[in-house]
C-alpha cells in the first residue's frame, strides 16, 4: 500500500510530504495506481527544484520520496503542493485499497 502524508502549517500550508510504497495494484512495470502517483511526485519535486528554484530536502530511494521546504519555499510552492495533494487524494478516493492519505497540521 502506498501512504502519503502531507504536513502543513496554517498560513503556511505543506511544508513537507512523503510517499512511501508500493501499491501492490498489478507487478511492478504494470502498476498503474504506483505510476500515476509516482509521476505526480515527481512531477511535483521537480518543478519544485527546476521552475520554482526552490531548496528542498528531498529523500530518495525506491518506493520513498520525502520533500520538505522551509517555510518561505512553502509559500512559493503551495500551488504545487496543494495540487499534488489533491491528485493523490482523488486517486486514493478511486483505489481505497493501494492508497492512504493522512494530513497533519504542525
Amino acid at each position: 500500500m502506498i501512504a502519503a502524508e502531507f504536513k502543513q502549517r496554517k498560513g503556511t500550508g505543506i511544508v513537507e510530504f512523503s510517499i512511501k510504497g508500493h501499491s501492490g495494484y498489478s507487478e511492478s512495470g504494470s502498476d498503474i495506481v504506483c505510476a500515476a502517483v509516482s509521476s505526480a511526485a515527481y512531477m511535483a519535486a521537480n518543478t519544485i527544484t527546476d521552475v520554482i528554484g526552490a531548496k528542498p530536502e528531498i529523500d530518495l530511494s525506491d518506493g520513498f520520496l520525502v520533500l520538505k521546504l522551509s517555510l518561505q519555499d512553502a509559500l512559493k510552492c503551495s500551488v504545487i503542493t496543494e495540487g499534488l495533494k489533491l491528485h493523490v487524494l482523488a486517486l486514493s478516493e478511486q483505489y481505497q485499497n493501494f492508497i492512504k492519505v493522512k494530513i497533519s497540521e504542525v
